[in-house]
């Protein structure tokens, strides 16, 4: 099994011929495509039986908002007898964001098929336990989705959850477009409803101008002319 990562995406090109696209590296990064979704747990099978790749970093979902398809998920393998990386993606489309769960290949993909359906709404078909994960069950939206509101959208699940919409503008997390400077800008050091930190709390600057390096890299003080 041993090749790069080219030579291995080749050989698993070769085997599935058109239900494969060609190769094509990115930055030394190998990518195929999976024009089938319904394929890619077969793929994704001999991925892992037949060119090595037997861990599954993880699973990714995108939503390619305003096209079509508009989702693409995206399977990151890694192989650890060779230590070589492979990138597989298939895309599903809004109305019908269907494909077959690959946990019967790695254990892994459980948690990330889990999270994919929780924040994007893709469904994992053949998934043991394809529920929420991060929202309760009921939460009626996809907070991933492009169209999904960065404030977030009030809802009520009675004797379940509720969620509110949280205020951006002003607010303590929220970066400030433009501003005299990266201390104002920067979310994590500007008190909200301010442009920056105050003067007194700007972090101050040791003046290193009495100081020289010693020969040996130590400062020593300098001697001021009389």
């Amino acid at each position: 099994m041993a090749g790069t990562a080219r030579e291995l995406a080749e050989r698993l090109k070769s085997r599935f011929n058109t239900a494969l696209s060609e190769p094509v590296e990115y930055r030394g990064e190998i990518t195929l495509v999976v024009p089938d979704p319904q394929r890619i747990a077969e793929v994704c099978s001999a991925a892992k039986n037949d060119c090595g790749f037997d861990f599954l970093v993880d699973i990714t979902g995108i939503d390619n908002y305003g096209e079509d398809p508009r989702f693409t998920i995206v399977y990151h393998l890694y192989g650890y007898s060779h230590c070589q990386a492979l990138r597989l993606k298939t895309s599903v489309s809004e109305e019908h964001p269907e494909l077959p769960t690959v946990t019967g290949v790695w254990r892994a993909a459980d948690w990330h098929e889990r999270e994919a359906y929780d924040m994007m709404g893709i469904r994992f078909m053949g998934h043991p336990d394809l529920r929420r994960i991060l929202m309760w069950e009921g939460y009626p939206d996809f907070p991933l989705r492009k169209d999904f509101p960065v404030s977030g959208r009030p809802s009520n699940v009675p004797e379940v959850g509720f969620t509110r919409t949280a205020p951006l503008e002003g607010g303590p997390f929220v970066t400030v477009a433009g501003g005299k400077d990266t201390i104002a800008r920067e979310p994590r050091a500007r008190k909200p409803d301010t442009e920056g930190p105050e003067p007194k709390d700007r972090p101050e600057h040791k003046d290193n101008s009495s100081t020289s390096q010693s020969a040996t890299g130590g400062a020593e003080p300098i001697e001021k002319k009389q």
